[in-house]
C-alpha cells in the first residue's frame, strides 16, 4: 500500500452492518450520491436532479443548435463569457497539444485548459452562449475530479436550474461524456464551466461540445461509448450498463480500490479484501472492502470489513492499509497496517501493525495493536504485513515491507499466538537497484523452493517483482530474480494456498501512475484474475489462469484449425471474451505475428510476437483512453515449435498468458462501441495458426 453539490434525494445514506461495515452493493457514500445525480440524466425527475442558480433573465427559445465556438477553435473566448474569477481568462484557450504526462487528445486547433490562465489556485466561472437543448449532447472533459467544485454544467436559462453536471477524470487527457438531454429538448439552455477548487488538480478542461447526431458519432463514423451517462447502479447486476466496467474482474461498487488484501480460502469459500476508498474514485482514507465466492472466479460483495476512524481534519488520510489473513484454528484473523496521518495527528506513530478477528467471516473485532513501532532500518516505511505458518519451526511468521538508505527490504517477525510478536531481523534486502521501499511482501514455499513477491517503484515505474531462492527460518537468499508480469498494470500481488494445495495469486490491475478514465463514472480500480503460480523447469515463476475460468463461458465459441493468414483476418468480435491461439512458428514465414484486440478502424490493443527474438509485446499506444505504452516479456516456444496464447479480454483490460507461464496485463479503455474486433495480422509473410478460438465470457458477479 503506497502512501500516496446537489444531492440525489432518492439515494439512501449508508446503513452500518456489524462492526462499522457497509454493504457495498446496497449503499452510496454521501459524496458519490452527488456524483451519481450530477452525472446525469433524464432518468431522474428534474426536481431531483436540478439546482437553482441566481436569477437568469428568461429568454425566448433560441434557434441555435449548440453553443457558439463549441471547441474554442477561434483561439479565444468568442461566444463565451467569464462571469466570475480569473480561472478562465483569455490565456485558458490554448493550442498546446501536450502536458507533462502526454497528449491532451483534444480536437481541432484549440481547447480550454483550466490550468493555463492562472494555475490551480485560481477560481472562476465561464458561460457559453444560449442554445436550444438537443436530444443528445457530448463534450470532452479533463482536469480534476471534484463533483462539488469542478464541473461542466447544463443550465436552463428560464429558471437558472442546473440540469446536469460532470466533473473531470483527475487527468489532463480528455474523456468524452455523452448526455441524454431529451427531457429538455428545445428549451433555452447554456453551459457553465465551474472552478471553485484551489490547490492540486484545482482546474477543469473543456473541448469539442457536440449536439444532435454529431454528439454520438465521431468524424470517422464510429460511435462514442456512453460515459458519465448513468447513475451508479443500485445493484451489482446492473454493472453491464457501464461500457468500461470489467464484467469478470472484481471492481468497487463505487469509489476506489487498489491492493488486494487478506486473500484466503476459509471454510471452503474464497475471500478477497481490497484497499478501498468509498467516498471518491481516487485514493483516500483506506478501508477494507470484502467479497467472497466459491471458486476464486465469481464474487459476491460483502459488508466493508474494516473502517478507519472519522477524519480529524478534512485532509486526514489516516486509514487501514494493506495486510493479510490466516485461519487460526477456525478464526479468520487479519493483520494490517494502521496508518496515521501525522499532519493531522502530530506526534503519532505513522505505521503500526494491528490484528482483528472474525468468527463468521463478515464482522470483525476492533483492531488490537501488536507491533507499536517500526524496527531499525525502516526509514522509508513499514507496512503491509503478510502472515504465514513457518514449516521450518512451526511458528507464525510475519513479513513486513520496509526500506532505508535507498534500499528496499523485508522485515521479519515471529510469534507463537499471533498476538505477541518478536522482531527476528531483516529477512532480505535489495542492492539499491530495485527500489527504495519494498511494498506488499509475500513469502511462501512452492515446488520445493521459496518465493518472495514484492512491489517496487523504480524511477517512477511500478513493478511487481519476485525472487526464487532458499529460506532457513530467518533469512531468505535469492537465487533468481524476475518481474512477475511484463505488463504495466500488475502491482501489490498477494497469494494463498487453497484447499486443493494450489498457490493462487491476484494483484491490483493498475499502478500508481496509471490513468483512470472510469473516474467520470464514479469508480476506479480492478483486481486481476486469480492465477495459479508454479515454477518452470528453469525455476522462473510462472502463472496460468484457473481451470474455473471456463465457467465464465456465456455463449458459443468460434473455432478454426489450420488457418493461414496473409494480411489481416478477423476471427470475430467481443469485448468480454477469451481468445486462445496456437501459433505454428515453423510454418509461419513472417517474423512478426500480430493479434489485434478491441480493434476498430480507429483503435486497437496490439499483441505482437517476434520469432527472431522471442519478444512478446503488448502495445496500448493506440488503444483509446488510458496509458499509452508498450510492454514486453520473453515467451519461449514449445518443443514442437508452437507458441500458445490464452488471452482474457474484458471491457477495460487485457490479460495475456503464454504456454510457458509468462504474462502481460494492461488496462485499456476504448473510445468507440465498434472497438471489439479480434484480428490476426502479418506483414512481410504469412502466419500459420494451428488453432484459434474466440469464446464469449459473462459476468463474474454473484447475485446478492
Amino acid at each position: 500500500m503506497m502512501d500516496s453539490a446537489a444531492s440525489n434525494v432518492n439515494a439512501p445514506y449508508p446503513s452500518q452492518v456489524g462492526n462499522g461495515g457497509f454493504r457495498m452493493s446496497r449503499w452510496r457514500a454521501p459524496n458519490l450520491i452527488s456524483v451519481a445525480a450530477l452525472l446525469v440524466a433524464a432518468s431522474l425527475p428534474i426536481s431531483a436532479n436540478a439546482t437553482t442558480h441566481p436569477a437568469h433573465a428568461a429568454t425566448p427559445r433560441p434557434p441555435a443548435t449548440g453553443p457558439v465556438n463549441p471547441g474554442f477553435d477561434t483561439g479565444d473566448l468568442t461566444g463565451w463569457t467569464v462571469t466570475a474569477g480569473t480561472a478562465f481568462g483569455p490565456a485558458a484557450v490554448t493550442a498546446t497539444d501536450t502536458y507533462w504526462g502526454g497528449p491532451f487528445q483534444h480536437r481541432g486547433s484549440h481547447h480550454l485548459w483550466g490550468h493555463a490562465a492562472a494555475g490551480d489556485e485560481a477560481t472562476g466561472t465561464l458561460r457559453s452562449s444560449t442554445f436550444a437543448a438537443p436530444a443528445r449532447m457530448s463534450f470532452l472533459v479533463g482536469g480534476g475530479w471534484d463533483p462539488e467544485r469542478l464541473y461542466v454544467a447544463l443550465v436552463r436559462d428560464g429558471d437558472g436550474r442546473t440540469l446536469l453536471r460532470q466533473t473531470g477524470p483527475e487527468d489532463e487527457a480528455y474523456v468524452r461524456i455523452v448526455w441524454d438531454t431529451s427531457a429538455w429538448r428545445g428549451q433555452a439552455v447554456h453551459l457553465e464551466v465551474v472552478d471553485r477548487k484551489t490547490g492540486g488538480w484545482g482546474h477543469v478542461n473543456l473541448d469539442d461540445v457536440r449536439t444532435g447526431d454529431a454528439a454520438l458519432r465521431d468524424d470517422n463514423g464510429l460511435t462514442f461509448r456512453t460515459l458519465g451517462q448513468a447513475n451508479q447502479p443500485t445493484a451489482t447486476r446492473d454493472y453491464a450498463a457501464d461500457p468500461l466496467r470489467p464484467q469478470f474482474h472484481h471492481t468497487p461498487y463505487q469509489g476506489w480500490i487498489n491492493d488486494p488484501n487478506g486473500v484466503i480460502q476459509w471454510r471452503g469459500r474464497h475471500h478477497l479484501f481490497s484497499q478501498y476508498h468509498p467516498d471518491a474514485p481516487k485514493w483516500g482514507p483506506m478501508h477494507w472492502s470484502h467479497a467472497e465466492g466459491p471458486d476464486a472466479v465469481h464474487w459476491r460483495d460483502l459488508p466493508v470489513a474494516l473502517t478507519p476512524p472519522p477524519r480529524a481534519t478534512p485532509t486526514d488520510n489516516s486509514g487501514i492499509f494493506s495486510g493479510s489473513a490466516v485461519d487460526d484454528d477456525g478464526t479468520l484473523t487479519v493483520a494490517y497496517t494502521r496508518s496515521t496521518d501525522t499532519s493531522a495527528h502530530p506526534g503519532a506513530t505513522p505505521e503500526t501493525v494491528e490484528i482483528a478477528t472474525s468468527t463468521d467471516g463478515v464482522t470483525f473485532t476492533p483492531g488490537t495493536e501488536v507491533v507499536g513501532e517500526a524496527p531499525p532500518g525502516s526509514a522509508a516505511g513499514f507496512r503491509d504485513p503478510k502472515l504465514f505458518r513457518d514449516p521450518v519451526d512451526g511458528r507464525w511468521k510475519m513479513v513486513v515491507g520496509a526500506g532505508d538508505g535507498g534500499r528496499g527490504k523485508v522485515q521479519l517477525y515471529a510469534s507463537d499466538d499471533l498476538r505477541s510478536w518478536t522482531y527476528a531481523g531483516v529477512l532480505t534486502e535489495g542492492d539499491g537497484t530495485t527500489g527504495a521501499m519494498w511494498e506488499c511482501p509475500d513469502l511462501f514455499e512452492l515446488d520445493g523452493k521459496w518465493v518472495l513477491l514484492y512491489s517496487t517503484n523504480e524511477g517512477g515505474q511500478s513493478l511487481q517483482r519476485y525472487a526464487v531462492g532458499t529460506y532457513d527460518g530467518s533469512r531468505f537468499r535469492a537465487e533468481r530474480h524476475g518481474v512477475l508480469d511484463g505488463g504495466g498494470d500488475i502491482y501489490a500481488a498477494q497469494s494463498y494456498r487453497d484447499d486443493a494445495g494450489r498457490r493462487l495469486m491476484t494483484a491490483w490491475m493498475s499502478d500508481w501512475s496509471a490513468k483512470e478514465p472510469t473516474r467520470v463514472g464514479g469508480w476506479a480500480g480492478a483486481q486481476s484474475l486469480h492465477r495459479e503460480l508454479f515454477l518452470t523447469i528453469d525455476e522462473r515463476l510462472g502463472q496460468r489462469p484457473l481451470a474455473a475460468a471456463d465457467s465464465l463461458t456465456s455463449g458459443r465459441s468460434i473455432s478454426v484449425t489450420g488457418k493461414t493468414v496473409d494480411g489481416t483476418w478477423r476471427l470475430g468480435r467481443g469485448d468480454t471474451a477469451r481468445v486462445k491461439a496456437v501459433l505454428d512458428l515453423a510454418g509461419s514465414t513472417a517474423d512478426t505475428l500480430t493479434l489485434r484486440l478491441k480493434a476498430s478502424r480507429a483503435e486497437a490493443t496490439v499483441l505482437r510476437y517476434e520469432k527472431s527474438t522471442g519478444t512478446l509485446t503488448l502495445d496500448t499506444a493506440g488503444a483509446g483512453y488510458g496509458t499509452r505504452a508498450t510492454y514486453t516479456t520473453h515467451a519461449e516456444p514449445a518443443a514442437d515449435g508452437t507458441l500458445s496464447l490464452d488471452v482474457f479480454v474484458d471491457r477495460s483490460s487485457v490479460e495475456v498468458f503464454t504456454g510457458d507461464g509468462a504474462a502481460l496485463t494492461a488496462r485499456v479503455y476504448p473510445r468507440y462501441r465498434e472497438s471489439d474486433a479480434v484480428e490476426f495480422a502479418t506483414t512481410g509473410g504469412q502466419l500459420r495458426l494451428r488453432s484459434a478460438s474466440l469464446t464469449p465470457l459473462g459476468s463474474a458477479v454473484l447475485p446478492d
